[in-house]
């Protein structure tokens, strides 16, 4: 990364994400059943799991594209897409007794706190009508965080960054799936974010596109950036994750280092997943 860069991103404090007792149901189908996760700053989680055991869901949760039913997600200590009512944790009330209800946020107020949670999608979610410097520029003057001009310098750093910076002038359908994934990183850069959730970011590339992109996220995992990284790549995880979350049913089976979690399994069910996979 350029020194340019750098000073652009020098602000960022890497994100501490705190999940509390989260549950999420469509209907009568409850997708996470009662979720508590810390993720320590700096960290690099990845999330592993059966299809359909929740895992997209919590990364969705955690930016309040899903409003959870039952527990919230904060990060740095702020509650993301709500706020309490009835709050009397300053009269000496315990902390369990004092917090009152949680009330939504608006929805300018919400889309404020996103532009600290970087996201990249599985289908990248380029705009298709912008060049590749447009996309990953226009979020930082959208949200007001840099003019014009600053925002293509730090959109030119970033595309060089992650190997393209000769395709700031294509548009998205110029470009191989890997190489728009790529963008959508950069894009995810651009706001300087705290935390980046990763949602199955290679599942929708041909498989000699993948290893571009993973080795953009590896190169992220020794940046100091908060990572949680949704995948089906259990060598990726091996060799970039600090703890491996194993999830199925909506639940937390069992997490711990990769060394442990995806060599020495505790729990059946990890074992016949494992199993399965690798």
């Amino acid at each position: 990364m350029t020194a340019d860069t750098l000073e652009a991103l020098a602000d960022v404090e890497a994100a501490t994400v705190e999940i509390h007792d989260v549950h999420k149901w469509y209907g009568t189908h409850r997708v996470l059943n009662g979720i508590d996760l810390t993720v320590r700053p700096g960290e690099v989680t990845v999330i592993l799991g059966p299809s359909g055991s929740g895992k997209s869901t919590l990364l969705r949760v955690i930016n309040h594209l899903e409003k959870p039913e039952i527990g919230y997600v904060s990060i740095n200590g702020e509650l993301i897409g709500v706020k309490r009512q009835g709050d009397r944790r300053e009269t000496g009330v315990p902390p369990a007794e004092g917090w009152g209800r949680l009330k939504e946020l608006s929805e300018r107020a919400i889309l404020t706190q996103r532009a600290r949670i970087g996201f990249v999608f599985q289908n990248f979610n380029l705009f298709p009508h912008l060049t590749v410097l447009d996309n990953v520029a226009a979020a930082p003057v959208a949200t007001g965080k840099l003019g014009k001009p600053e925002a293509l310098e730090l959109a030119r750093e970033l595309l060089d960054r992650v190997g393209l910076a000769d395709k700031t002038g294509a548009y998205p359908r110029q470009l191989s799936g890997g190489q728009q994934q790529r963008v959508a990183i950069a894009r995810a850069l651009a706001l300087r974010p705290g935390v980046i959730l990763f949602d199955e970011p290679t599942s929708a590339l041909d498989p000699e596109l993948v290893g571009e992109v993973l080795a953009v996220i590896k190169d992220l995992a020794t940046s100091g950036t908060t990572l949680v990284i949704v995948t089906h790549e259990i060598g990726f995880a091996r060799e970039i994750a600090d703890r491996v979350v194993f999830i199925d049913g909506g639940k937390i089976v069992e997490q711990g280092p990769p060394s442990e979690v995806l060599d020495k399994p505790r729990h059946e069910r990890t074992r016949d997943f494992l199993s399965k996979v690798l």
